[in-house]
């Protein structure tokens, strides 16, 4: 840096110089290796190598997935950002506001320490919401576990469910809803995908780059430490028995210190005078500065003696891979320097020039007067020089047994066995109530949430705030994705990942918008998996295209696996963002307890049992393909929803998705403390009409003196409808018998994950 000085610290020796193998411990390929060489003319140094092995680790530069990322449509005119340019999507709500939002993984870290590596999610991704300008107002999260049985799941799941309560209640934002699955395929590596959005101003929102010759550039929040040193590396491999050595890649969070940074960040971004700002995530410095770099197409110079640490001595590669928490990389405009100091002065925040920005379109890192890496900003990143692949692929023998399954192999279920069917479903950990989970986070923070005495499907979640202009729309969110169909048929298991996400969204009153994704896959290298993400973004994409729901970026989690499990099932979870406008079209999910109005399936019943929660658990029949799903049907259905609320037709609605027809009644019942009686139809096998999952069905109920109406509506539609029975005071009934008592259901489905956990 020219203004340093050098130190009486001695000098660091740079030899010697890393070999092949050296860079392969680092996860660099040898053909990457020569590559790196190339690029700088020279066999790079330890640090330089360390710069390059995160960066171009799949976590931070898709490497062997962006090639089919490119693929999924990313434009509507309400995208304000392209996806994947900032630290998070950000969509057009109208009346001057914006919505950013996003989903991340923080997958490895949770498996090796599920507390701190659950927190960081949470820490990590309201950062992103944050640096766009945009204030955090609601959060959800994807989980996935293995069998329950094990003590390792229990422990894994209390720590990871601990974390995201205790830091998401600390900073002060609510946990609207979200998911969690349990199978044994995640016995070794458990998902963790935090979900989280913000509301800004459409002309306040701050960027993610760097220009302006001498502009400074500042490092604010936290010191930096040894935590997560190479934890994108690690992220990037998969998970053995040595993986317990790289707890240091594991971060530590500090809720407060983020509220704090918070305040402070949106502070600053209201002045004005920020260029550029970006959360260090993934990689920490060196990948703040080169991505704000060669998006600006500048450079950096950058003292690292004057970051601020935790440790003594710290080595100049530690100080930039370091993934300590709750810090931002700033740069603003030369001369009010003064002005940003003292706001984070004000918030007894850290806040340090580190350097300033130049045009050399080049990163020149100093340590004790010493320039200790000299590396291309633009050769380091997500689409400038960091390696793209297209890997071979191929589908796995299994899919073809798994086509091969006949319902006739399993017997239908006879009268006196649906109430062994209706326990089991209901007190699997798959369906029961999320009770256990969902009573450690504060759901009513910032008194926004509109869904927690009033269920839905979908989170609904006031647009108000500091610094929000009044308004009454409200943002409909939720995360979904049954990785058992993604399994059998990834294919169609994306679409209706994407098909049930706009459901949910519908059935509660909203209007789809667009899609954040979170593809967790196993080893990309592997050409089975691969085959099973490819299939996925295709029909991702296609599902995506056809909802008018483009994709506005996300995460991409590679290396799910072990030796001893293999490859997590494929699981692309997909968090929608929904716009409710007017409040009075909220619906939920409840019957109201007067009883005495009709219950009605809208969509076609079909005689199909696979991939059901009842084959896969009861039926202990593993390999079937995915539901039956017609796009063009689940289009059709969707706009008949939207129209039966709008018209104020219908008391309740709620999709059916796990645990088919009976679990939806059930639940509409329980969360409206009645019972109900149905009949299944005679057309159609008992097991696949009441506990398939066939697809592009809704379960409403119809108040008797709109009933008229609301079939006069239905006629004129062409959507198949039914009336399959009635809201009742107490007691689950089918077809005259009583299958479960409202005493025997509702502590059945509401305590059994507690007593599992207990």
């Amino acid at each position: 840096m020219p203004h340093v000085n050098a130190t009486e610290q001695p000098q660091i020796n740079l030899d010697p110089l890393p070999t092949v193998e050296t860079a392969r411990k680092l996860g660099v390929l040898p053909d990457e290796f020569e590559r790196i060489i190339a690029i700088l003319g020279r066999q790079p140094n330890f640090t330089e190598l360390s710069i390059f092995s995160v960066m171009w680790s799949e976590h931070c530069s898709y490497k062997n997935s962006i090639v089919w990322l490119k693929t999924l449509p990313r434009d509507s005119e309400r995208m304000l950002a392209k996806a994947g340019e900032e630290n998070a999507g950000l969509v057009d709500i109208g009346d001057g506001l914006a919505c950013s939002f996003k989903i991340e993984s923080h997958n490895h870290p949770s498996a090796l320490e599920p507390y701190q590596g659950a927190a960081t999610g949470v820490g990590g991704i309201n950062r992103d919401i944050f640096t766009m300008g945009a204030r955090p107002i609601a959060q959800l999260n994807s989980l996935r576990f293995g069998d329950l049985t094990l003590p390792k799941t229990r422990r894994l799941l209390r720590g990871v469910v601990k974390g995201i309560g205790d830091y998401g209640n600390a900073f002060g934002i609510p946990t609207v809803g979200g998911e969690i699955y349990f199978d044994e395929c995640y016995n070794t590596n458990p998902l963790v995908n935090a979900f989280s959005a913000g509301i800004v101003e459409v002309g306040k929102v701050a960027k993610a780059t760097s220009y302006g010759v001498g502009n400074p550039v500042f490092i604010v929040g936290s010191a930096t430490g040894k935590d997560g040193i190479h934890g994108a590396t690690f992220a990037s491999e998969d998970i053995t028995a040595a993986s317990t050595d790289k707890l240091p890649a594991v971060q530590v969070g500090d809720p407060f210190m983020e509220k704090l940074l918070l305040e402070a960040t949106l502070e600053i971004i209201a002045t004005g005078y920020v260029i550029g700002i970006q959360d260090m995530g993934a990689a920490g410095i060196i990948c703040s500065t080169s991505e704000m770099s060669a998006k600006g197409e500048h450079g950096m110079i950058i003292d690292l003696d004057k970051v601020p640490t935790r440790q003594t001595n710290m080595a100049p590669f530690e100080i930039l891979l370091s993934e300590s928490q709750e810090r931002m990389l700033v740069v603003i405009e030369k001369g009010k320097e003064g002005i940003i100091q003292g706001i984070f002065d004000k918030w007894d925040l850290h806040c340090a020039q580190i350097g300033e920005v130049t045009d050399t379109q080049r990163l020149h890192f100093y340590r004790y007067g010493q320039l200790v890496a000299d590396v291309p900003a633009h050769d380091l990143v997500l689409g400038g020089g960091a390696p793209q692949y297209r890997r071979d692929y191929k589908e796995p023998a299994y899919i073809n047994e798994f086509r091969k399954f006949q319902i006739a192999s399993v017997p239908d279920v006879p009268a006196a066995e649906l109430s062994a069917v209706a326990t089991h479903l209901l007190s699997h950990p798959n369906i029961c109530s999320r009770q256990w989970v969902y009573q450690q986070y504060d759901s009513m923070v910032g008194t926004s949430n509109r869904s927690t005495n009033a269920p839905s499907d979908a989170a609904v979640v006031r647009v108000k705030g500091a610094g929000i202009p009044k308004s009454e729309k409200s943002i409909v969110i939720t995360v979904d994705c049954n990785s058992r169909y993604v399994n059998a048929n990834p294919y169609v298991g994306a679409q209706i990942a994407v098909a049930e996400a706009a459901r949910n969204i519908v059935c509660t009153g909203g209007e789809p918008l667009a899609v954040t994704n979170n593809l967790n896959f196993g080893n990309p290298y592997v050409p089975e998996v691969y085959w099973h993400f490819v299939e996925a973004v295709k029909g991702m994409g296609e599902a995506c295209r056809r909802f008018e729901t483009p994709v506005t970026g996300g995460n991409v989690s590679f290396y799910n696996q072990s030796s001893d499990d293999g490859p997590v099932f494929p699981t692309p979870t997909i968090g929608m963002l929904g716009l409710m406008e007017n409040p009075d079209n909220r619906m939920t999910l409840n019957f109201r307890p007067a009883g005495g109005d009709l219950i009605y399936l809208i969509g076609s019943p079909q005689n199909d049992i696979a991939s059901s929660e009842y084959l896969y658990s009861y039926r202990k029949v593993k390999a079937s393909p995915a539901p039956a799903f017609d796009i063009e049907q689940e289009l059709a259905v969707q706009a008949t929803v939207k129209q039966l609320i709008t018209k104020k037709l219908i008391a309740s609605a709620h999709d059916i998705s796990d645990g088919g027809l009976f679990v939806a009644v059930a639940e509409s019942a329980m969360a409206g403390n009645t019972g109900f009686a149905i009949t299944t139809d005679g057309d159609y096998r008992t097991d696949a009409y009441l506990f398939g999952e066939s697809q592009s069905r809704v379960v409403v109920s119809v108040a008797a003196e709109q009933q008229s109406a609301f079939e006069q509506f239905m006629e004129r539609t062409h959507i198949a409808y039914s009336q399959i029975g009635n809201v009742t005071p107490a007691d689950f009934v089918v077809n005259g018998q009583t299958v479960l008592t409202s005493a025997e259901a509702a502590p059945l489905y509401n305590n059994a994950l507690g007593k599992i956990m207990a």
